[in-house]
């Protein structure tokens, strides 16, 4: 589309949706992934239902083949792949995992938690000329941590990019939107080679105040893409409102100084502790014991 602005990512890891989208759409920038989409994959669910689990080997494989299904629908599409990470989980630990992955899409992105050891790994693997989508974002101070680790070592355009989560600050009562429009600002005031990828997308509202915001870009689930489909395609204007704004506690602005070590920042966030322990869940329960 001519004039947007925002990449349009499918939030899914069934290839079926990827199909039904490109051909709703027209287009599709690329994909998100990550282990609980994977484990409500249509073909894993049937295996679940029969009682059947998969080995650890099985399950890597079974990503794998998801993978190159998506990718053979958007060949040019940005596809982000998830490593499997708890709290608990090291760095180097993830290395290993993403120097497998990273070769399962020709455009592929390695996601890693918002965390320190998360941040280490993405250090490591950018040097290396590796593709990270820094996941679980929930606050401003997590963001700039990953400026100032990152920022300065990217060896390309879109290297490096955050996904900050809207609906799950919605589901708090907090204005997921304020923390993307405050990263944007920040990024912006800083020169940022870190790409804002908006996440947890619930609804239409979300999907168009973050095109009207011209966040780089913006993952959506099939439900809320084929609405927008059936809406054919409309783009908000410039006096777009957020229509939640007033029911949701704002976030303010916080202005932080991006000069700083990554490792000063306050990155701890409860809601990046629950959402690897849900993904590290989802991902167990696949796995025989």
């Amino acid at each position: 589309m001519q004039d947007l602005k925002t990449k349009i990512f499918l939030d899914s890891a069934d290839p079926q949706e990827t199909f039904e989208v490109f051909n709703l759409l027209g287009f599709l920038d690329g994909q998100t992934t990550n282990p609980t989409l994977i484990s409500k994959n249509p073909e894993i669910q049937k295996r679940l239902q029969k009682g059947e689990k998969l080995k650890k080997e099985e399950v890597y494989n079974f990503y794998k083949s998801v993978i190159e299904q998506i990718t053979k629908i958007i060949p040019d599409g940005l596809i982000s792949i998830e490593v499997y990470a708890d709290k608990n989980t090291p760095a180097e630990e993830m290395v290993n995992q993403a120097m497998q992955m990273k070769d399962w899409a020709k455009n592929s992105y390695i996601k890693l938690p918002a965390t320190k050891e998360g941040i280490k790994t993405a250090i490591k693997l950018v040097k290396r000329g590796v593709n990270v989508n820094m996941t679980l974002c929930f606050s401003q101070e997590q963001a700039a941590a990953v400026h100032c680790a990152l920022n300065n070592i990217v060896q390309k355009e879109w290297q490096v990019l955050i996904s900050p989560f809207i609906g799950r600050l919605d589901d708090r009562g907090v204005n997921g939107m304020d923390l993307i429009k405050n990263i944007l600002k920040m990024y912006k005031d800083n020169d940022s080679k870190v790409k804002v990828l908006a996440a947890s997308i619930r609804n239409i509202d979300h999907l168009l105040y973050s095109i009207h915001l011209e966040c780089p870009i913006l993952t959506s689930p099939f439900k809320v893409l084929k609405e927008w489909a059936q809406l054919n395609l409309i783009l908000p204007d410039e006096n777009y409102k957020y229509h939640k704004e007033k029911e949701l506690s704002p976030i303010p602005y916080q202005e932080l100084d991006l000069h700083k070590n990554w490792e000063e920042f306050n990155i701890y966030h409860e809601l990046t502790d629950i959402g690897l322990e849900k993904f590290a869940n989802d991902w167990n329960n696949l796995i025989e014991s």
